[in-house]
């Protein structure tokens, strides 16, 4: 396919290297930053490179000692070089020559990092139209790859990772060198459309050579997987066999996208790198309701939810019975401390759930080690019922996610305990009619017995005796004292199954409630994190589709 055929829109680069971005700020704070470098390193230089001139295309002369890749450059730059700084040396940094006004490329060289005493020029009305067709070209000389200077090769693998394209320059004898296509022309498979393979010193071999020379140069570019890339043949001492590589520059420079395939291979291989980190689909809602219920009970018996359901129906058993037992006897339930103000509860509910008052602690009994230990196994029972769609390298972000707020959990439970209503300050109406029923019951025992002492009072006197009513055989005063003294007590004790049942009712409300209240905390201390973290894996999963054109 011809190079320039195949054309990257810029539109779609820019909304790929867009979508790069976003996937790092979603993701970037719960991945390993190890498997994000490329990442962020290639939105910079995206960045700097898009910032900068697009009407030039740095082409960087890639090759090991003694493959004349220095020889190559000048015979393309044909010798007629316009300095910049001083006479060139044989160093271990890159050179450049530019193909039309200097000026213009500085800024591209300047970030690139070849240094002015070291950038040339070739202004093509000054050595004829034949250079106008490469007008805007940049061309690199980089040092040896294989030099034994450590520097050298740092420079090399700097520059090639910020150059537009690269021509490979292979010599007869070294074109299998394992260090070249195990260290460098494999790992660039996916730039084949920007890379350019050049057997130079052709003209060491006999015309049939060098077609079984190149013949076997494709099939080690092919292993490479580097199918596409062209594998030319070139010699610098032969300016007619350099034909072939000045149409390929040629042809690169007039399409101007040299820049953008760079980009767009850039981002095809940091998104198969970054597709490790992204699996299947994952709901917000990934923790099932039997995980949350598991956390929710662990968390219920660690914050006392039982013990406080009990004294809300010994307060309601007690608050019954002195609303509704028999007068005589109600006093003494009164000396008796209520259960739930015990614990420092039941007093006024909080009905603001996000209010900022202070609200006072209570006295529900610390969770034990055992308690404590559930909690924790919940917690993380949490995290790995969430991580078990997502590659495992989720799994740590997700952990941390589910303990973030652990140390807040002791204060938000008890809030939720003292603030939960618990229906202790409502009195039932029955409650108010037996108590009245209980006090008429109690009045009419009075007037009898008020009625007896008047009677024994003037027979004492020796007074006439009072005429007492009779009902059947039992006189009415009489009646009125034992009957309702006796009724009192009947009254009182057919309430109680009453108010047991209904001590077995608050104990079940109050409990719900409570639970209800553990649950918001489980929600919003344990659930809540971890949805925030599965609501950035889908998003960087959305923004890696478009980063890989899915």
């Amino acid at each position: 396919m011809s190079l320039v055929e195949q054309r990257v829109n810029a539109e779609d680069l820019a909304r790929r290297l867009e979508a790069l971005s976003r996937f790092l700020r979603v993701a970037g704070p719960y991945l390993p930053d190890t498997r994000l470098v490329a990442a962020h390193t290639l939105v910079e230089r995206a960045g700097n490179r898009l910032a900068l001139s697009l009407d030039h295309t740095v082409v960087a002369l890639a090759g090991s000692t003694g493959s004349g890749k220095s020889s190559l450059f000048n015979a393309l730059a044909r010798f007629k070089l316009s300095q910049v700084g001083v006479r060139r040396p044989t160093t271990g940094t890159a050179h450049a020559c530019v193909w039309g006004p200097l000026e213009p490329a500085n800024k591209l060289l300047d970030w690139v990092g070849v240094l002015p005493r070291q950038r040339f020029v070739r202004e093509s009305a000054l050595d004829g139209d034949d250079e106008v067709a490469l007008h805007g070209l940049v061309l690199l000389d980089l040092p040896d790859f294989d030099s034994v200077e450590r520097t050298h090769q740092l420079e090399v693998d700097r520059l090639l990772g910020l150059v537009d394209q690269i021509v490979w320059v292979v010599d007869p004898q070294k074109y299998g060198d394992r260090v070249l296509h195990q260290a460098y022309l494999s790992q660039f498979s996916a730039h084949a459309g920007v890379t350019i393979v050049v057997l130079n010193q052709a003209d060491r071999l006999s015309p049939g050579d060098t077609e079984v020379v190149l013949g076997d140069l494709r099939r080690l570019i092919e292993e490479d997987g580097l199918e596409e890339t062209p594998v030319l043949a070139a010699s610098a001492k032969q300016p007619g066999m350099l034909g072939e590589l000045r149409a390929a520059l040629e042809e690169t420079v007039a399409a101007r996208q040299a820049a953008l395939r760079r980009l767009a291979a850039d981002l095809d291989t940091v998104g198969e790198e970054l597709a490790a980190t992204i699996g299947p689909p994952a709901a917000e809602d990934e923790v099932d309701r039997s995980t949350v219920r598991q956390l929710s009970d662990s968390l219920a018996a660690s914050a006392g939810v039982p013990a406080v359901a009990d004294a809300t129906a010994a307060a309601y058993r007690q608050r019954a019975t002195a609303a509704t037992g028999w007068p005589l006897i109600r006093g003494l339930n009164r000396l008796r401390p209520d259960p739930l103000r015990r614990l420092h509860l039941g007093d006024k509910p909080e009905t603001d759930a996000v209010s900022t008052d202070i609200v006072p602690r209570t006295s529900v009994p610390a969770p034990d080690a055992a308690q404590r230990s559930a909690v924790g196994i919940s917690v993380r029972a949490v995290a790995t019922r969430a991580a078990a769609p997502l590659p495992d390298v989720w799994a740590p972000a997700l952990t941390e996610a589910a303990r973030s707020r652990s140390g807040d959990l002791p204060d938000a439970l008890d809030r939720a305990i003292a603030t939960a209503d618990l229906g202790a300050q409502r009195k039932p109406l029955w409650w108010r009619v037996a108590g009245v029923l209980q006090w008429v019951l109690l009045g009419a025992a009075v007037v009898g017995l008020g009625w007896l002492i008047l009677g024994y009072a003037l027979g004492a006197l020796g007074l006439p005796e009072l005429n007492n009513p009779q009902v059947g055989s039992v006189p009415l005063p009489t009646l009125l004292l034992l009957g309702g003294l006796l009724a009192g007590l009947l009254v009182w004790l057919l309430l109680k199954p009453l108010v047991a049942a209904g001590a077995r009712r608050a104990h079940r409300k109050a409990e719900q409630r409570l639970r209800a209240a553990v649950t918001e905390v489980a929600r919003e201390h344990v659930v809540a994190p971890v949805r925030e973290v599965l609501n950035a894996y889908a998003q960087a999963r959305e923004a890696l589709g478009v980063v890989r054109s899915e």
